[in-house]
């Protein structure tokens, strides 16, 4: 077991905070639904507010350090990285004057105001004294204070991809449990953890995504064959094939496979079957579809389009950067209607098609790695050439494939070689 520690702000009354002195942060002008079963969303927007504190409020808080459980030793687990507590920054930034914190709605059906960035396990009337020296906070009326929480985690390196505990057969975990930090972290997990509970219960093979399919892929990869020495935090950065795993092709990417294992609906999949279809004909015939310079230069001149010199595809157009698929609707008259979701995907893969094609060449590489097997007896000890911390290592974790094995810390390409030498060897003499 690891002690871990995470924190959360104070919860406002609304009433009691003087947004004049506050900036205005709206929401997004066009709401882009999470759920591709959904076409738009028509929902009256509540904005957010954003102020930040000041010297005054970084001196009451310094001068009650020793009154924060995080600073005194009463909570000593290790925090998250990526969301620090306010006595976190006051400290480790002493040059900065001011922090940013936004002043955001519980929901639209509450006077609950949660304050973003200030997370502390100051007292409450430190925390009372230091919020009412922040610009729009002076008449604060606290709901719920900020505290600061000590928990206990496992390993996650105690777990196999499909997140059943490695020792102790059908018990399968899930989130903060597994050393994750984040609310979509733990749905992530558990709904992975889920399916494949099912599927042992059913006598199926793991249901496991790779870092090249899904977010939730990289998650899994990285806490089950890195490990984590802190709340582990998903982000871009952390994925190799970022480029394929954008929020437009979710669908396209996951959808089938729910389908297959018996998630996702009838309904969903002929909506993927369509978008696919509506995706692949309108390609085709964009593709197909030729302009000539004067036909369409005096219109490329009113969109800040540069003329064209020769005949070109309404595809090839479509690449410039400053011209939109609906750009095109003046200069095509055979122009078909098609879903906006599909139109974006359209655009999104013509634009980035280059950046993509090398993006899966090195995900074709990727899967190769992937689907060298390692026997799940093999004996690392019996391997010459190999580094002693490599044994260690790799004893250790039990790398299912050659992919999982060089993604190890401590693990070096030549190890690497040395194994897969060991493992043709193996696999000749059989």
């Amino acid at each position: 077991m690891r002690r871990f520690k995470t924190g959360t702000p104070a919860r406002a009354l609304s009433s009691s905070l003087d947004y004049d002195q506050m900036k205005r942060q709206e929401g997004d002008k066009k709401i882009v639904p999470f759920s591709f079963m959904s076409d738009n969303i028509e929902k009256d927007q509540v904005p957010c507010w954003l102020t930040y504190t000041n010297e005054e409020t970084h001196n009451i808080i310094r001068n009650n350090f020793s009154r924060s459980a995080l600073f005194g030793g009463q909570i000593e687990g290790i925090g998250p990285r990526y969301c620090p507590s306010i006595e976190d920054k006051v400290n480790r930034f002493p040059d900065k004057k001011r922090h940013q914190l936004f002043i955001e709605p519980e929901g639209l059906d509450t006077e609950e105001m949660y304050l973003q960035g200030m997370s502390s396990s100051l007292p409450e009337d430190v925390q009372l004294a230091f919020y009412r020296t922040i610009p729009g906070l002076e008449n604060i009326s606290i709901v719920r204070p900020a505290y600061a929480i000590e928990y206990d985690c496992i390993d996650p390196l105690d777990l196999r991809q499909s997140l059943e505990d490695k020792t102790i057969e059908n018990l399968f975990c899930a989130g903060q449990f597994n050393g994750s930090s984040g609310y979509e972290e733990a749905a992530a997990q558990g709904l992975m953890a889920g399916i494949n509970a099912v599927c042992k219960i059913n006598g199926k093979k793991w249901f496991v995504l790779d870092r090249s399919e899904a977010y939730i892929g990289v998650l899994i990869d990285d806490l089950t064959v890195k490990g984590t020495n802190e709340p582990y935090r998903i982000m871009t950065s952390r994925a190799e094939y970022r480029l394929l795993l954008r929020q437009d092709n979710a669908d396209e990417r996951l959808t089938e496979k729910s389908y297959k294992i018996g998630l996702a609906s009838e309904e969903r999949y002929q909506k993927l079957l369509r978008t696919r279809a509506e995706f692949s004909s309108e390609s085709a015939r964009l593709a197909s579809t030729f302009v000539i310079p004067s036909e369409v230069n005096d219109y490329l001149q009113t969109i800040g389009s540069a003329p064209l010199n020769n005949r070109i595809s309404l595809a090839e157009l479509l690449k410039r950067p400053e011209i939109h698929y609906d750009d095109l609707a003046p200069i095509d008259p055979d122009r078909k209607e098609i879903s906006e979701h599909a139109a974006s995907q359209l655009e999104i893969s013509l634009k980035y098609k280059g950046y993509i094609d090398k993006q899966l060449a090195q995900v074709a590489r990727f899967r190769k790695l992937e689907n060298k097997r390692i026997p799940d007896d093999i004996d690392y000890h019996d391997i010459e050439s190999l580094r002693i911390e490599a044994v260690e290592k790799l004893s250790a974790r039990k790398p299912a494939s050659i992919g999982q094995a060089s993604r190890i810390s401590g693990v070096s390409p030549a190890d690497i070689n040395v194994l897969m030498i060991y493992l043709e060897k193996k696999r000749r003499i059989r």
